[in-house]
């Protein structure tokens, strides 16, 4: 390779470095806006999960078949960046397979494995693409996934096989090129590889400078599709694939049935059900500031990283009684709504230097109704493949909505006023309650 190419390759590889690092400490930004929350305890469970859960990919085998499609593309991700790192290598010194000398034979043992990789990742995009276009599951088809969401799917696994495409097809120029030992190719034979060679009967026509010229494009498209794919992810739900990983590892570790309360509002209905246990007058501490979420800020970091870390899967949705049943509720809608919300803030920080109040809130992405319809049986929580919560948001809007608006459906307001006068659901006071013992 000339000097001109080491020069661009840097160039390119820059530009790409920087503005990726842009977008990831603008993510970082968005994130903490939330409120602080500690999870720094039990970090033995917490990286079993991130071992089980993110690189193991437990949620994922539940369905055999898809998740070994799956573990497929996640394999070929990680291991053929060691490619990567070798194309990366050759464009930074002007090299050319740089490896293949000093790991002898293991080279073409170690490319055929990423050969093989790169047609199972080829495959599987193409068997993905179909569940999505052609067989249409259900949890593909909803309107939740309408516009850009549907589209950035397809874009992505489109960009994984067109790659898949050019690593092979440069490796089988390169290969036919050694073999005719043109030019500077001749000077490191490495013999065909298992997978690209079958490509060889469509390029043996072709003059060694044809190929040479085929060799490179390929070889630039793949670096500069890898580099490119690398800056989309900041705007896609493949931004899972970076995510995943901390989201596995700051997972909530409480049973998750568990529901949090607010310690303040447990100690008043415990003083008012009990009031020989409240301290005297003027020892109560000061009232929270707020009760639940209106807005990102409201929520904990971990709920905004959990809004980036979204795959859009629909798992969460096809396991919601709510939504089996037709009510508006779809978990998964509730991540985007408030990942697209917290990109709003994100953008309204960047043009104005620090938030503006822009007179919307996380209500005007979410409707009541799709609060109310929840019915906080986990279902959610226990499907999704990289343990995000949509319930712990959900609650704390209804918490704000109740609490802070007094905003409750009539029979909800009714039994509120219940528990209030008579410590328990019922319209019955507590001197009564057992008074059907004593009938007939």
């Amino acid at each position: 390779m000339g000097m001109l190419s080491q020069v661009l390759f840097i160039l390119a590889a820059g530009v790409a470095a920087f503005a990726f690092g842009r977008q990831v400490m603008r993510i970082r930004r968005n994130i903490l806006l939330g409120r602080d929350e500690d999870f720094s305890d039990r970090r033995g469970e917490r990286w079993k999960n991130l071992l089980l859960l993110a690189f193991g990919q437990k949620k994922m085998f539940r369905n055999p078949l898809v998740a070994l499609m799956h573990f497929v593309i996640y394999a070929g991700f990680i291991i053929i960046n060691l490619e990567v790192l070798e194309i990366a290598l050759d464009g930074l010194f002007g090299t050319h397979r740089l490896f293949a000398a000093p790991l002898g034979p293991l080279y073409p043992a170690l490319i055929n494995a990423f050969e093989f990789l790169a047609v199972g990742v080829l495959l599987a995009c193409v068997l993905f693409l179909s569940r999505r276009n052609i067989l249409k599951l259900r949890r593909f088809i909803s309107h939740d996934l309408d516009g850009w969401p549907r589209s950035d799917a397809n874009y992505i696994l489109l960009t994984e096989i067109l790659l898949m495409g050019l690593f092979l097809t440069m490796n089988a120029a390169d290969t036919l090129l050694q073999a005719r030992g043109y030019g500077h190719y001749g000077s490191r034979l490495t013999g065909d590889f298992a997978a690209s060679q079958w490509i060889h009967p469509l390029l043996n026509g072709l003059s060694s400078p044809a190929l040479a010229v085929l060799e490179r494009t390929c070889w630039w498209l793949h670096i500069l599709g890898i580099l490119a794919f690398l800056n989309y992810l900041p705007y896609s739900k493949h931004l899972h694939i970076l995510l995943a990983f901390p989201n596995a590892y700051y997972a909530r570790l409480e049973p998750e049935g568990k529901l949090r309360n607010m310690p303040e509002v447990q100690k008043e209905v415990l003083y008012a059900m009990q009031p020989e246990m409240a301290p005297p007058t003027g020892a109560v501490g000061a009232p929270p500031p707020k009760f639940g979420a209106k807005d990102v800020f409201d929520l904990s970091w971990r709920n905004l990283l959990d809004a980036y870390a979204c795959t859009e899967c629909g798992r969460c949705t096809a396991a919601c009684p709510a939504n089996i049943t037709g009510k508006v509720l779809s978990p998964r809608k509730i991540m985007m709504s408030t990942r697209d919300r917290l990109e709003e803030v994100g953008r309204n920080i960047d043009t104005n230097g620090a938030y503006k109040d822009d007179g919307k809130s996380l209500l005007s992405y979410i409707t009541t109704e799709e609060l109310r319809a929840c019915t906080t049986c986990n279902a959610c929580v226990e499907e999704c493949p990289v343990s995000i919560s949509p319930l712990e948001i959900i609650m704390e809007m209804r918490r704000a909505l109740i609490m802070e608006d007094s905003n409750a459906p009539q029979e909800w307001n009714a039994l509120f006023g219940n528990v209030e006068n008579n410590f328990a659901p019922w319209k019955f006071s507590p001197d009564d309650r057992d008074r059907w013992t004593a009938e007939g």
